[in-house]
């Protein structure tokens, strides 16, 4: 069974390491952390021996049933789990019903099913049935089922009340049927809080679920979400203000660094890894300071000189031809962290993608490079991306727990803040 040991709270920013992990109790997670993202039980663009090349890859990967339900039957068969099948049995396995870069549409849940879709269509999920899943996936964290949908325009407060509801019953359905199981008993269930846009209702959702034999808790829903930033931090504020300080408090699908930095200032522990992932499939590369330096006044110098290098290294006639051929580029979901190597201005850029990046890519290619295998449709430029936006976003969180460790978590956060207009 996992344990939480918190060693430094900053304001209700929490550093410390679950302990007690794998079969033996040898693994750890050092929290603020992330989980590694997986699509169908495998890193993106990645093969495990080119993971292999990333410094700091996390102890648990991250599985989502959407993408696993319809392959059931094969895994029963096979009858070790889906560890051993992806070649995942050296890592701990955390399995959520979603995945986040691509959540479920609204509208097909009910008071005795869940819906989730993957490549085959959409799969109706019974406790009974998600149980049996699970048994056959063998996970060891397992997200509740829970009624989840995430409504872009927001929902009612009877909807949101039932979401809750309907939760709350599929988690004591699902605790019990695990408790039954020989396969499941031992494992970790993480409570999914609910409750849409309205805090009475995550309130409501946050203390149930903390009554109930959970080991760790969701923050479910804030991805996709037509409402505020400052909408969902005060939401999350007030929810893990009620939940308990000995477990840890998940969240998916706010992964961009400031997002982070603020979730982690009010009490996120752990996040996944899917914004790496929505950076190298927009053909970017993750490019922002984050290393901790004690002046922070002067940190994000070297990056901004390098932006500014950037765009001055184009004449007028050639800054105008440029962006004419890169008016087909959606900028629309491009974030301040990133540039996008598809544009024309890196095609004789010869630096690497991030300045003292200890990456593979960084080492052996420039931007140059990457640029004509982005428009070449090369393969491995998803492999190089992949590898450097991993590399990056893990550091990153290094990064923050030595903030957090010599107290300036804060002066981190700024930093942070101040490479995004």
């Amino acid at each position: 069974m996992m344990k939480l040991t918190i060693s430094k709270v900053t304001f209700s920013a929490r550093l410390g390491v679950i302990t007690s992990l794998g079969p033996c109790g040898e693994k750890t997670l050092e929290v603020p952390g992330c989980l590694l993202y997986t699509r169908t039980a495998s890193p993106p663009h990645l093969t495990h021996d080119t993971l292999k090349n990333i410094s700091g890859v996390p102890a648990v990967t991250h599985l989502t049933l959407s993408t696993l339900a319809e392959h059931q039957e094969v895994l029963e068969e096979y009858k070790e789990g889906i560890g051993k099948f992806a070649g995942l049995s050296d890592t701990l396995l955390y399995c959520s019903i979603n995945d986040p870069v691509t959540p479920n549409p609204p509208g097909f849940n009910t008071n005795k099913t869940v819906s989730v879709w993957g490549s085959g269509g959409r799969l109706e999920l019974t406790p009974q049935k998600f149980v049996s899943l699970q048994s056959a996936l063998k996970a060891d964290w397992i997200q509740s089922l829970s009624d989840g949908e995430v409504m872009a325009d927001g929902c009612s407060r009877k909807r949101a009340k039932k979401s809750v509801d309907r939760s709350l019953a599929f988690l004591d359905e699902c605790l019990k049927l695990m408790t039954d199981s020989e396969t499941l008993k031992q494992k970790v269930m993480i409570g999914a809080i609910e409750g849409g846009d309205f805090q009475e209702e995550r309130l409501r959702s946050a203390r149930e679920t903390a009554k109930r034999p959970v080991s760790g808790f969701l923050l479910d829903g804030f991805q996709g979400r037509n409402v505020s930033h400052e909408t969902k931090l005060n939401l999350i504020s007030a929810v893990t203000a009620e939940l308990p300080e000995d477990k840890p408090r998940f969240i998916h699908g706010l992964g961009r660094p400031d997002e982070v930095m603020d979730c982690i200032e009010r009490g996120v522990d752990l996040f996944d890894s899917t914004f790496p992932y929505e950076v190298t499939e927009r053909g970017c590369a993750l490019s922002f300071t984050h290393r901790y330096q004690p002046d922070p006044e002067t940190a994000g110098e070297p990056q901004r000189r390098a932006k500014i290098l950037d765009k001055e290294e184009l004449s007028n006639g050639e800054k105008n031809e440029a962006e004419s051929e890169d008016s087909e580029i959606d900028r629309s979901s491009i974030t301040a962290y990133e540039i996008c190597l598809k544009e024309k201005r890196f095609r004789e850029d010869f630096r690497p993608l991030l300045r003292d990046c200890p990456c593979y890519c960084c080492r052996h290619h420039s931007r140059a490079y990457v640029h004509h295998l982005l428009t070449s449709k090369e393969l491995l430029a998803g492999i190089l991306l992949m590898t450097h936006n991993f590399q990056q976003y893990f550091s990153f969180f290094q990064s923050v727990r030595e903030a957090m460790s010599d107290g300036k978590f804060q002066d981190l956060k700024q930093m942070i803040q101040r490479q995004s207009p």
